[in-house]
């Protein structure tokens, strides 16, 4: 627990909030909605780099499931946990959201995809089947819940063994759907961790993307969370899988806290492990998703109300949920922060000697890990308020989103505010329950 006026946080959280949707309810929501930069067409050799840094991810995840099943068994010595929890899922993700979509070029089913259609005999796509449309994304909802169970509720999810028979399983298990329905089509929709990572990709300045059977790459710069108001309007599925996002990283907190643990029955001073609240824990996960899923759709179904609007919430749903992605983001880095300092330090000692023989590949194999980085009242001080400072961006971020969609929907500014009201009183409860998760007492 952090010894810091934590009431002071929160209430000036809820403030910060408050005040960015007063002053938009003066602002136009029209200009934030062309900030987005230009867009210019790449080299044709980038494609081939593209297939070439795909090929690349794809040796690098295949030695690093190597060094799962035959190395330590330590996770803090073995790594493919460190590798995938830390570098890539903490790590990589907030690259996505800063810098822009990196996993375009490091997507490990690309170009082993490609080759086996070049070897088959079939050009581009080349698609066996077509992806059936009422699908949609709901391969992605299933894909991410169960990845936000293991991650989330099982009991050893950086058991470098187990972690590594997943791992490889879902490889080939999206290779064999890549395929039959093609890789563009299925990773748009059906690849939960495409989905996720292109999804936070909206945010960053820089983007990458594909346009044609030809595969030529457009790179483009915006100001950091503009293109959000410029996405279309997402179907149910996608709704469901972006508030599902959210809620996986705020249980990830809540499931630790004291308050959770004595829900469910547990002395958080004498904690068991995770096998003594699988069944808990898996109630909480969906409890929280189908939670803030309600709340959300209430509070546009509300504004669109307020605004004079009828018909299904679904749509003005779909368009409003882009909002929600700099909340997601900024969780994701305050939640994990501490994670990243200490286990990437352990990540770059143990890439040097993956099979735990003696190696030093790297020459960082007996680094020092310091965990002085995150103990301490000044560090303490230090990462607080960069935690708290990333939530309050990001719900500040978010009012910024949703004035602009809002606008986009109504046409009419005062309109756009009126329906944003519910919204925005979502945002701030959602900022002090974030503040809240970031100081209260864990248990482990």
């Amino acid at each position: 627990m952090l010894l810091l006026p934590t009431g002071h946080y929160l209430a000036g959280g809820a403030l910060a909030v408050i005040a960015s949707f007063a002053v938009m309810a003066f602002v136009d929501p029209s200009p934030l909605q062309r900030l987005e930069g230009g867009k210019v067409a790449t080299a044709p050799f980038l494609p081939r780099v593209r297939m070439a840094t795909s090929l690349l991810s794809w040796l690098a995840l295949a030695l690093l499931l190597a060094a799962g099943l035959s190395g330590s068994r330590d996770p803090l010595s073995n790594p493919l946990p460190l590798m995938f929890w830390t570098v890539f899922w903490i790590g990589l993700v907030l690259v996505q959201g800063v810098a822009g979509n990196a996993w375009y070029w490091l997507d490990p089913w690309y170009g082993p995809v490609r080759i086996a259609r070049r070897l088959a005999g079939r050009t581009g796509e080349g698609a066996v089947l077509s992806c059936p449309a009422w699908l949609g994304y709901w391969p992605a909802v299933a894909g991410f819940a169960g990845f936000a169970w293991f991650e989330l509720v099982y009991d050893a999810p950086e058991d470098p063994a187990r972690l590594a028979v997943v791992l490889g399983l879902y490889w080939l298990a999206t290779f064999a759907m890549m395929l039959l329905f093609g890789h563009r089509d299925w990773s748009r929709k059906g690849e939960f961790l495409t989905v996720f990572l292109t999804m936070v990709g909206r945010i960053g300045a820089i983007y990458a993307e594909s346009r044609g059977a030809d595969e030529h790459a457009w790179i483009g710069l915006s100001s950091p969370g503009s293109r959000l108001a410029d996405q279309e309007p997402l179907p149910p599925g996608g709704t469901v899988f972006l508030i599902l996002a959210l809620a996986s990283v705020s249980f990830d907190g809540l499931m630790r806290s004291f308050f959770w643990l004595g829900l469910a029955g547990v002395n958080p001073l004498e904690f068991p492990g995770r096998s003594a609240v699988v069944w808990q824990n898996t109630a909480g996960l969906a409890a929280m998703a189908g939670l803030l899923g309600g709340a959300f759709l209430l509070a546009v179904w509300a504004g669109e109300r307020l605004a004079g609007r009828s018909g299904p919430v679904w749509p003005a749903a779909g368009a409003l949920v882009w909002s929600l992605m700099p909340i997601a983001l900024a969780y994701h880095f305050s939640h994990y922060l501490t994670a990243l300092l200490i286990n990437g330090q352990y990540a770059l000692a143990a890439i040097s000697d993956p099979l735990a023989d003696g190696w030093n590949l790297f020459g960082t194999a007996g680094l020092h890990v310091s965990a002085g980085l995150v103990l301490g009242a000044e560090s303490a001080w230090i990462l607080w308020n960069l935690q708290a400072g990333a939530i309050v961006a990001g719900h500040v971020m978010a009012v910024l989103a949703a004035h602009a969609i809002a606008g986009r929907l109504h046409g009419s500014a005062r309109r756009s505010v009126i329906s944003q009201a519910p919204l925005a009183a979502l945002m701030v409860g959602y900022t002090v329950f974030g503040l809240w998760l970031m100081s209260t007492p864990t248990g482990y």
